[in-house]
């Protein structure tokens, strides 16, 4: 989406504006639903932010086939505001920040330029409709405090017993932290619907049993073998294969969240 297609919409006011996309471990498709999941709202006519708040292992670029003039490391540096950071990524309609591809660096800055961070996005959310913020898997500090800046977590897992736990570990601790946050599941890569739901049901009752908590279920991503095509092609699958069940499931989560 370029600056000139931008300028001069309304954006929405309401809540849910940034949505972080999270998750307890790493594989479970965190990267790929953010990415998705922020084509599927400039498709609706969304003005729509990436960023990738993954700061150990950024690679929305990568995905993307991206070579940014720009990253985070840069707004970290203080060489740029986060705004001048934001490129448009054309093929897809919407604008990314990207992280520092390839390297740690950025891991282990300080809590309280996470905060500023964290700040500056919800400025830096004016200009939107939606912002897809992609955290890093685990429950690190870096990871909850940036997450702070979201209206709502969306909390990736899948069927593997690992993926149930360490998701459920996030739920726990951002609950702990924040007892008000609005936290959504997402299962992705289900064999069916009815697995999926099966799996949501699983976490569902772990967090009324034990945090007293009901996390409501956000969709589920059916297994696509035409996921693992697209990013092996860095090309979002709504582009290459946008009738791809993957594709249609995802879409229809963005259709809910922009429902509210």
């Amino acid at each position: 989406m370029s600056d000139m297609r931008m300028a001069g919409k309304p954006v929405s006011a309401r809540r849910g504006k940034i949505i972080a996309v999270a998750s307890g471990k790493g594989g479970v498709g965190k990267t790929f639903l953010s990415i998705t999941l922020s084509h599927a709202f400039a498709r609706r006519n969304q003005r729509t932010l990436l960023f990738d708040g993954d700061l150990g292992l950024a690679n929305i670029d990568i995905q993307l086939g991206l070579m940014p003039k720009y990253d985070l490391g840069s707004v970290i540096a203080g060489k740029l505001s986060l705004n001048q950071a934001a490129m448009p990524y054309e093929a897809g309609g919407f604008h990314v920040i990207a992280g520092r591809s390839g390297s740690g660096s950025l891991a282990n800055i300080p809590l309280s330029r996470l905060q500023l961070l964290g700040e500056d996005l919800s400025l830096v959310a004016a200009r939107y409709d939606r912002i897809v913020l992609d955290l890093g898997a685990g429950v690190e500090k870096s990871v909850r405090q940036l997450a702070k800046a979201a209206d709502t977590i969306l909390v990736v897992t899948s069927d593997e017993p690992t993926a149930l736990t360490d998701a459920y570990a996030f739920i726990k601790v951002t609950v702990m932290e924040r007892p008000t946050t609005d936290i959504r599941i997402v299962v992705n890569a289900s064999n069916s619907a009815r697995e999926g739901d099966r799996t949501y049901q699983t976490l569902h009752k772990a967090c009324q049993s034990f945090l007293k908590i009901s996390p409501p279920l956000a969709g589920i991503v059916r297994r696509d073998a035409r996921v693992r095509e697209a990013i092996r092609n860095q090309t979002p699958i709504l582009t290459r294969s946008p009738t791809s069940e993957a594709a249609v499931d995802i879409e229809a989560i963005a259709e809910r969240l922009i429902a509210g």
